[in-house]
């Protein structure tokens, strides 16, 4: 028996394994230009390393005559006092690039930890210390570093510090933002709860996140350094006994090269040097800082809905797939010692126009399954087998960035809270005419997010608030616009009503019924009420420790629930309609992240437990047309 393929837990799709050369051509341009300039960088470290080897002559010794033109001995040629230029070049890329390193690495500490105190600790110390960013900022740039290298005097250490000065403030104020945002991490803010002491935070879950960002500025930093160290020694402000890039400037300027025909290799060449090293670190820059943040990533081309013609051929029972999502024995772990299973072997279909209720406690695994559908899985979460397929295409056997391509497009999502899926920043017509560009142009996205705004019940006249401006219910219909924009097969809403009123989660749930018969989706709802999914939804998954533990017609689970969690859920919501009785609940709490009891999963909580139900571990049988249950009570 041939393993499953296991499901891709990053990004969504286009048709399947493309060959290595279709992959490179589909890289994003930062990250080649990152290629190229670690490429540049790499070689002049290179030279920078084995100069002695380089280089035949001392840089800062007369071996030839004044002016020499370039020769075997001279590639470069000489200057007036008979220096070999090709030996400064080489032997001033040393000192560049050792300037613009201890320049950029003592920024970004200090950067970094005026960020981490401000950031983290907030009050007093945050005011003053952004108020010094502030004023830092505030002079002119090539001012203050002339100012504070005519005062301090020269020397390669003072224009290192000098540098660092000017250069630590820009750094500290991205890094600050990032911890802000950050520090407000839900397990960050439950380990202060728990008692973790603020360095063991900054260090075990603020710095992590933030390192990507981090490097990105160190780049930045040392790309500014070198251009800096270049006007300083340009100025006659940098370090004189040590020859450099813009020394060589310098001097090439004071003694008139321009004059004679010296300057095309005095000149030209460590000219072409910073120019070589600022691209290098330019370049760099750019894929770092796409890695810190995906979304800088250029999106695929548009419009492009063909087949690849690599695709490999499809079976008939994917040309006609059961169902717009297919998922078969899907397993997720948590990585820990020992992986701790959150989704046990899943298996379910959502038909092309039904509503799937997707229904259990929190803790049940609800939301990891969602994640790992949607390829959004993050670690230490990993998806350990199975497979879904959408449209009868397998996600598994897609690469990472063709899964990114189905969310959007082919696959809708509702998150659980609005608010929170909205940018403050922006109107929700720009929102949404944001998500319509993913397959329209500038224009055809503008009316289409106008459109769709109107079909979920936003007026016109709102198109133009901000998030903050509209209640909630309003902002749970912009987010759903967001997530049938593009007419996608299947939408998945994820607590679309939690947080809601009764009223406002009843029109909410009426609009997704609309929207279903009008746009023909297939709707995966997810949810922890069990009353009100059985009123919307077509089909019902019931889910306990990661297992579904029944499934059928939405009319059969809720008139005769054959598992006792399902009649458990049922009884913990009082009647608008029926008598007046006692809200009963399950007795315990979900299974814990440790070892799951043996036998059937909810024995410990059963009130009709056997003592079979502690040593079996019930499968999904028929109780019913069309109806399932694992319990071993319901078996025929």
């Amino acid at each position: 028996m041939t393993a499953p393929t296991q499901l891709s837990t990053v990004d969504v799709p286009e048709p399947p394994a493309a060959p290595v050369s279709v992959v490179v051509r589909r890289a994003s341009l930062a990250r080649r230009l990152g290629v190229a300039g670690a490429g540049l960088l790499v070689s002049l470290v290179v030279v920078a390393a084995f100069a002695p080897l380089i280089a035949r002559h001392d840089p800062d010794v007369p071996t030839g005559v004044p002016y020499d033109p370039p020769s075997v001995s001279h590639p470069l040629g000489t200057n007036d006092v008979g220096q070999d230029l090709f030996a400064q070049l080489v032997f001033g890329t040393r000192v560049s690039l050792t300037i613009a390193t201890l320049s950029a690495l003592v920024a970004i500490v200090v950067g970094l930890t005026v960020a981490l105190l401000a950031g983290y600790h907030r009050g007093r110390l945050e005011a003053a210390l952004m108020r010094l960013v502030d004023l830092i900022l505030a002079f002119p740039f090539m001012v203050l570093v002339i100012v504070l290298a005519a005062f301090f005097g020269r020397g390669l250490l003072t224009t290192v510090a000098i540098i660092a000065a000017v250069i630590w403030a820009r750094p500290a104020r991205v890094l600050r933002s990032q911890v802000l945002k950050v520090r407000e991490y839900q397990h960050v803010v439950a380990a202060r709860a728990m008692g973790a002491s603020p360095s063991r935070c900054i260090c075990r879950h603020v710095l992590t996140r933030i390192a990507p960002l981090t490097a990105a500025q160190f780049v930045r930093a040392a790309n500014i350094s070198v251009l800096l160290e270049a006007a300083l020694s340009f100025l006659g402000l940098g370090d004189p006994n040590r020859v450099s890039w813009g020394t060589m400037l310098y001097f090439a300027n004071a003694r008139n090269a321009f004059l004679t025909d010296a300057w095309l290799w005095w000149i030209l060449p460590p000219g072409l040097a910073l120019t070589v090293a600022i691209l290098g670190f330019a370049f760099l820059g750019y894929a770092i800082e796409e890695l810190a943040d995906p979304r800088l990533a250029r999106t695929a081309p548009r419009h492009r809905r063909r087949r690849s013609p690599n695709r490999p051929p499809t079976t008939s029972a994917e040309r006609r797939p059961a169902g717009v999502l297919e998922v078969h024995e899907l397993s997720v772990d948590y990585l820990a010692d020992p992986p701790v299973r959150a989704v046990d072997r899943v298996s379910f279909t959502v038909g092309p126009g039904r509503i799937t209720g997707l229904v259990g406690e929190s803790g049940s695994g609800k939301s990891t399954l969602v994640m790992a559908l949607l390829g959004l899985l993050r670690p230490p979460g990993r998806v350990v087998g199975g497979r879904a397929v959408v449209n009868g295409r397998d996600l598994g056997r897609l690469q990472r960035a063709a899964v990114a391509q189905v969310r959007g497009r082919e696959v809708g999502f509702i998150p659980q809270n609005a608010m929170n899926a909205l940018n403050p920043a922006y109107d929700v017509h720009r929102q949404v005419a944001e998500v319509a560009a993913l397959t329209r142009d500038r224009a055809a996205a503008s009316e289409r997010a106008s459109e769709v705004l109107e079909l979920v019940g936003i007026p016109a006249a709102r198109h133009r608030s901000f998030p903050h401006e509209l209640s909630g219910g309003m902002r749970q219909r912009v987010v759903i616009a967001m997530a049938v924009t593009n007419e996608p097969a299947l939408v998945v809403a994820d607590e679309p009503v939690t947080g809601l009123d009764v009223v406002t989660q009843a029109r909410v749930l009426r609009l997704l019924l609309e929207l279903r018969d009008r746009l023909g989706l297939a709707i995966l709802l997810v949810s922890h009420d069990l009353p009100l999914v059985a009123r919307t939804a077509d089909d019902l998954l019931v889910m306990y420790g990661g297992r579904i533990v029944e499934r059928g017609e939405a009319g059969a689970v809720s008139a005769a629930p054959a598992h006792p969690y399902t009649r458990l859920l049922l009884a913990s919501f009082p009647s608008l309609r029926g008598p007046r009785r006692l809200v009963g609940e399950a007795p315990g709490g979900p299974i814990g992240v440790g070892a799951p009891p043996d036998g059937c999963l909810f024995h410990p909580r059963c009130p009709e437990r056997v003592d079979e139900c502690r040593c079996t571990v019930p499968a999904l049988a028929e109780v019913g047309e069309r109806h399932e249950a694992a319990c071993l009570l319901s078996e025929p």
